[in-house]
């Protein structure tokens, strides 16, 4: 990588309440320093730019972000983010190359490699991760319906429909059935008025044999 002058990085999320300051701003305001900053001798580290907005907003804040770094700064830059549609400037900027994360797909589970590699990811795992850390399986099948709707397109309204179609009682277990109350058996009568502790050993044996003669006795 070589040496370098300075060292910018923009990782995480937190808000400043203290300054009335939103993650997003907070965001915004340590990017904005950075481009202002960094030159072509500076290495710079960015983490999912432009996620603390709606997406469009955020993607196109991405989007200008990478271009200005590409173009002016010039800075040797390590840029993450989940927005795919990025790829699409590795045809436009000659300096910018492409890495993703590897996974491997092993008997219907996604494994992480954790492992660098050139070119582009397939997908996004974000359901899967969200099913490792927990969340409950209808939450977890409702939002793979709700991506498998979302991802057939930009369908005029797709989002309504959603909405519409909300599986709200589907999603709750079913209660169990109640069993009847069932009347005490002979041996749970019997047993309801004896107190071990006060028992000698004579009046324990005695027990115990009553005990098996009312167990003989029920049908």
């Amino acid at each position: 990588m070589g040496v370098v002058d300075r060292l910018f990085s923009r990782v995480g999320a937190a808000d400043d309440l203290a300054r009335g300051r939103s993650t997003f701003m907070v965001e915004m305001v340590e990017t904005a320093a950075i481009l202002h900053r960094a030159g072509p001798r500076s290495l710079v580290i960015l983490d999912e730019i432009g996620r603390g907005t709606a997406t469009y907003d955020g993607l196109s804040i991405a989007w200008a972000c990478v271009e200005h770094l590409h173009d002016v700064n010039g800075a040797r830059t390590l840029f993450a983010t989940h927005y795919h549609e990025l790829t699409a400037l590795a045809a436009s900027l000659k300096a910018l190359c492409l890495h993703t994360m590897r996974v491997k797909d092993w008997q219907g589970d996604v494994v992480f490699l954790h492992e660098v590699a050139p070119g582009v990811a397939k997908g996004s795992y974000g359901i899967h991760v969200a099913e490792l850390a927990g969340l409950p399986p209808a939450v977890v099948t409702r939002a793979r319906q709700v991506l498998g709707t979302l991802e057939q397109g930009e369908q005029s309204g797709a989002l309504n429909r959603l909405a519409d179609d909300l599986p709200l009682f589907s999603a709750v277990p079913a209660t169990p059935d109640i069993a009847p109350a069932l009347s005490p058996s002979v041996l749970e009568v019997a047993l309801d008025g004896v107190n071990p502790d006060h028992l000698s050993p004579k009046e324990a044996m005695e027990l115990l044999y009553r005990l098996k003669e009312l167990m003989a006795e029920e049908p």
